[in-house]
């Protein structure tokens, strides 16, 4: 049964990004891919993918500055009201508008696999408030901002399912009850 999964690092006080975007505060942290909570493993398990302006640009402009191409290869939807640049030999489709007439075409994509949505704590929130988010797989760092972009900008109730440590990282996964009531 295909899953919609939120993935994401997080700070301990609760950010995907700082104030200006960046994930520079996440590049240098211990994490073992293949570990629990680790991209390689996760990354098994998902068929399509969906993601927000902010996050796409970031990632965009990271891969063009390191000279590294699309790592993803299976099919990922932007969603943005601007129109932006594509990336050569990525699986991209760029779209706008809810995410409910989206999601039927993200798991369709997915087949018997999972959907991510990457980063993007509002984009992961328009999923929540549409009753389609099933799970998240968070990896908390050991960093702090202050400030920033949060993780989820929305008030849930969650069952913990699992936790475990991967070297400086604390996973944990959560399945979504819902809207705190």
């Amino acid at each position: 049964m295909t899953r919609t999964v939120y993935y994401a690092a997080s700070t301990l006080d609760g950010f995907l990004a700082d104030e200006h975007d960046s994930l520079d505060w996440l590049l240098h942290q211990d994490i073992d891919p293949e570990g629990p909570g680790g991209n390689d493993a996760f990354m098994r398990s998902v068929g399509a993918i969906v993601m927000g302006r902010a996050t796409y640009m970031w990632l965009r402009d990271h891969l063009e500055a390191d000279g590294d191409g699309w790592p993803y290869t299976v099919p990922a939807w932007v969603l943005s009201h601007a129109e932006l640049p594509g990336i050569e030999g990525a699986d991209l489709r760029f779209a706008s508008g809810p995410v409910v007439p989206l999601h039927a075409e993200l798991v369709a994509a997915a087949g018997a696999k999972d959907v991510w949505v990457v980063g993007g704590g509002g984009l992961a929130g328009q999923f929540v408030d549409a009753g389609l988010l099933d799970q998240l797989v968070i990896a908390i760092t050991p960093v702090t901002l202050g400030a920033g972009k949060p993780l989820l900008p929305r008030r849930l109730d969650l069952t913990l399912r699992t936790v475990a440590r991967n070297r400086a990282f604390v996973c944990a996964t959560f399945d979504v009850l819902g809207p705190m009531r």
